[in-house]
């Protein structure tokens, strides 16, 4: 060891406090511990044998139930069980989709060492000596690991239920026996994540209380709790309170509960019930944001963690633990923040990293399947609204709540969700609908992660755009965590994402494939939600380090009608190359200049540039990834150019109700000799015309026919008069509406005869007149 990687440990251990030093430790001697006892041939699983059989817990359904849950799956969803059934089949065949790939042939017998995308191999090392990030060593672990979840032997129980064919129980006491043959503890990969440990302990629970009680399945619970006391023994043996205390603890937290809960014959059962709560219950206070965000900053993992508190709220419920109102509250945020995202109808924005995984049914790893947690939401919230977003009661809501769920779903009454604009603050994302057409943008404004940001991308002030059901602006996705070339650091840079990006630069450095050497820091400046139009300005320090530093300000205004305008500002020193990105939704095709129809619909998109922006404009094919491990062809619209700061690029983002009409035209005016630092445009189309104005606050200014001493100022004078004035006192159009208060004001717009203000017990004087010359 050199002399590098003696002072990286020194400093590693100078940071940690005492509980941590003790903990680790701890882990360390039960490891030598664990290998020595192995080396012995000291069989783990004979210190695992049951005390004696008590009461089993509740799990979600009984056996007498699960018949009738059969039923209304049937019913409900019949081309899902057909799935079920086909997806078994290929199973028998050891045929396996894992992650985004499909039909993975790991051959008689299963290598469960195996990842199959890759053609590599785990050694066959002591657990905690499989260098599992390593792709030279192992490939990527997480194929391996999907495999090794058995979440397959939950789809093999379900198809016999389904089917009364006995060779699919048959098949999972195969593998089962040779899965045990082939992991002997503690050798493996497949030892080396308490993590997945957890998932596999989770998968026998499932499948055991499919198959109990079936005519012809002999008992087999003696043998089946034996195993899964070796694993709780060993995910309470290294628990990642300080490796991984994120969705890793959580989920490791989960495994306990439900193994204590369940197998209450083994002797640590009742430890194992406490600690897992414990941990539930603390990590719903450290995880959680108070806006219900998970504090990972990445939607899938979000979903992923709403899983695991959903999951364990209900089995707590179900066997008299009692629920503190803070869980059910932190729930039910996590659930709002999923549905606000959502909401406009389609899959919501993918930010972060799409792990790939689920608790319940793998197979729903794609952007569709986000939502589902709203349907269990749905019947334990009585949410009418959370039921109009899915629309469709889930599997995943039969098998959790039974029969009397699915009827629960029935009574609920399906409500329209509100469509007004709301922000998840502490996670700093900004949410700006239009009701008429149904949109909505989602604006990323927010600190980059947690800890290391493991699972954030550098992404700061991106945004997606969902219409209709449709992703128009998406966030690429992730693709993979390891492999032999750069793609992990390519999914999660910022070219990859709908934001701005200088000299070529991500706004974050990548350290490792999990951790970023400085996480970024954004700023909100100003969250303006008025009656007729909502503005969010924020900045950014990732360009801060550049030896010409620079600052990225991003505004953008949503006009409630569809059209949003986003304006880029750079501000700093020197000359620096510039490029904003589009990504556009794999549904889109371009149909004339900008303008873009999704496939099959007559709805579109249309993103109209300032006219004469002197931008190089570039629209190429890229590959976004709809799942962990799946790339699929998207088309990329690029703006670039390379000039001395300050600069600025706007871009008006129009949704269309038919893609054939004309969107209209964005215009940069001419500046002013008096006041060059002021920025005007003009958009117009045949049913609407609007005016920007961007200047410096708290300074009287005058463009055109406008004069006041706002930040922003936005005049209509068709379909309908409006004024909006953003941090100022007074905005007067010559012969026109005008606006003035006593002191300045965060907002204030004049629709018609109406005044709205951010400040409504300031002091004003609002009058309006009509002029037939209204141009600035």
């Amino acid at each position: 060891m050199n002399l590098k990687n003696w002072r990286e440990i020194r400093d590693r251990l100078s940071r940690m406090d005492r509980a941590e030093l003790q903990d680790r430790l701890r882990q360390e001697f039960a490891k030598g511990q664990d290998g020595l006892l192995s080396r012995l041939g000291y069989d783990f699983r004979l210190a695992s044998r049951p005390s004696g059989r008590r009461k089993t817990g509740n799990f979600f359904f009984n056996s007498d139930a699960v018949e009738e849950i059969v039923m209304q799956l049937r019913q409900r969803l019949p081309a899902q069980m057909e799935a079920i059934v086909r997806r078994a089949d290929k199973i028998c065949n050891h045929q396996f989709d894992l992650l985004g790939y499909k039909e993975l042939d790991y051959g008689e017998p299963i290598d469960w060492h195996l990842d199959a995308v890759h053609g590599k191999r785990a050694p066959r090392k002591i657990f905690h000596k499989v260098q599992y990030l390593s792709f030279a060593e192992v490939g990527d672990s997480k194929v391996t690991w999907e495999l090794n979840r058995h979440q397959h032997l939950v789809t093999l129980a379900k198809a016999f239920r389904l089917t009364g064919d006995r060779r699919y129980a048959d098949e999972i006491s195969r593998q089962w026996r040779h899965w045990h043959t082939d992991n002997p503890y503690p050798v493996g990969i497949n030892w080396a994540s308490s993590l997945e440990v957890s998932f596999r302990s989770l998968s026998w629970l499932w499948a055991y209380h499919l198959l109990q009680g079936s005519a012809g399945v002999p008992d087999f619970r003696e043998e089946w709790v034996r195993s899964l006391a070796l694993h709780g023994r060993h995910i309470e043996r290294y628990l990642s309170t300080y490796f991984s205390p994120n969705t890793h603890l959580l989920g490791e937290g989960v495994g306990l509960l439900f193994l204590g809960v369940l197998c209450p014959e083994l002797a640590a059962s009742e430890r194992w019930k406490k600690l897992g709560w414990e941990i539930v219950l603390r990590e719903a206070e450290r995880q959680v944001q108070p806006d219900g965000f998970h504090f990972e900053q990445s939607t899938y993992y979000h979903v992923y963690a709403t899983d695991f508190f959903l999951h364990s709220v209900i089995l707590a419920t179900l066997n008299g633990i009692p629920v503190p109102p803070s869980l059910e509250s932190r729930l039910e945020k996590m659930l709002n923040a999923l549905f606000l995202l959502g909401r406009a109808g389609g899959p919501p924005p993918r930010f972060g990293d799409d792990d790939g995984g689920r608790l319940f049914d793998p197979s729903r790893n794609h952007s569709e399947h986000l939502l589902d947690p709203l349907a269990t939401g749905a019947v334990l919230f009585e949410r009418g609204d959370y039921k109009f977003a899915v629309s469709d009661l889930r599997e995943e809501t039969i098998w959790l709540l039974g029969a009397e769920g699915a009827q629960r779903w029935d009574n609920l009454e399906s409500t329209r969700p509100k469509m007004d604009s709301a922000d998840l603050a502490s996670a700093g994302f900004y949410l700006l609908p239009s009701p008429q057409p149904a949109a909505q943008l989602v604006l990323r404004a927010g600190p980059q992660g947690t800890q290391s940001g493991g699972h954030s991308h550098s992404d700061a002030l991106s945004v997606c755009l969902q219409s209709h059901g449709r992703s128009l602006l998406l966030d690429p996705g992730t693709y993979e965590y390891v492999g032999e070339g750069n793609e992990r650091d390519r999914f999660r840079g910022t070219e990859m994402h709908n934001t701005l990006r200088v000299d070529s630069a991500n706004q974050s450095e990548t350290a490792t494939a999990f951790s970023w050497k400085r996480l970024t820091q954004s700023k909100t400046e100003q969250w303006a939600q008025g009656k007729n139009f909502d503005l969010v300005v924020a900045s950014h320090d990732g360009y801060q380090r550049l030896p010409l530093p620079v600052t990225h300000r991003r505004w953008v205004l949503s006009l409630q009608n569809g059209v949003y305008l986003i304006r880029d500002v750079l501000n700093g020193q020197g000359k620096h190359q510039m490029d904003i990105s589009w990504h556009l939704g794999q549904d889109l095709q371009l149909i004339k200049e900008n303008v873009f129809r999704v496939k099959g619909a007559s709805h579109g998109l249309a993103l109209l540039p300032a006219q004469g922006h002197g931008w190089a404009e570039e629209v190429r094919k890229e590959y976004c990834s709809p799942a962990y491990g799946q790339k699929a062809p998207m088309t990329v619209l690029n703006f670039s150019t390379t000039a001395t700061v300050p600069q600025e690029f706007a871009m008006l983002v129009v949704t269309l109700e038919e893609a054939h009409q004309s969107p209209g035209s964005l215009l940069r005016l001419a500046a002013q000799q008096a006041d060059p630092a002021i920025s005007a445009y003009r958009y117009s189309s045949e049913e609407t015309e609007f005016f920007f104005v961007f200047a410096q606050a708290e300074k009287p200014w005058r463009h055109g026919s406008v004069s006041s001493d706002a930040a922003f100022v936005c005049w209509s004078r068709k379909p309908d008069d409006l004024l909006i004035v953003c941090n100022g006192s007074y905005a007067a159009i010559d012969g026109g509406p005008e606006l003035r208060f006593r002191r300045p004001v965060s907002w204030a717009e004049q629709a018609g005869q109406m005044t709205f203000s951010s400040d409504p017990d300031a002091p004003k004087e609002a009058v309006a007149s009509e002029s037939a010359s209204r141009h600035p």
